[in-house]
């Protein structure tokens, strides 16, 4: 389905500490960019009605249900170069990204 390296999990435990409150982060897509879609990722205060949830090292993700064939066997990591650090979709669907990598095909 969609899963999450140790570094992020962490990460995103972290984060959710540091913020007082949520249940986990939802995870799609949405229409952007030249490519066509961009990653959605927002803390989870409250499950949607339609969410597919997926619990991964101790974190909840729920998944936007519209968005499962475009994030489909995802792996989402938290990668540390230099003095940047963030998230980074590890997406085995995407067939095209736009020069900024902003933005992605599937």
């Amino acid at each position: 389905m969609i899963g999450l390296t140790p570094a992020a999990a962490d990460h995103i435990q972290e984060k959710i500490r540091q913020r007082g409150q949520g249940i986990g982060v939802r995870i799609g897509v949405k229409p952007s960019g030249c490519s066509g879609l961009a990653y959605l990722l927002e803390f989870v205060d409250a499950a949607q009605q339609d969410d597919i949830l997926v619990e991964d090292q101790g974190v909840s993700l729920y998944l936007d249900p519209r968005s499962l064939d475009f994030i489909r066997d995802t792996q989402l990591d938290f990668v540390v170069e230099g003095l940047n650090s963030g998230l980074v979709f590890n997406n085995p669907n995407i067939k095209a990204e736009c020069g900024c990598g902003k933005s992605f095909t599937v």
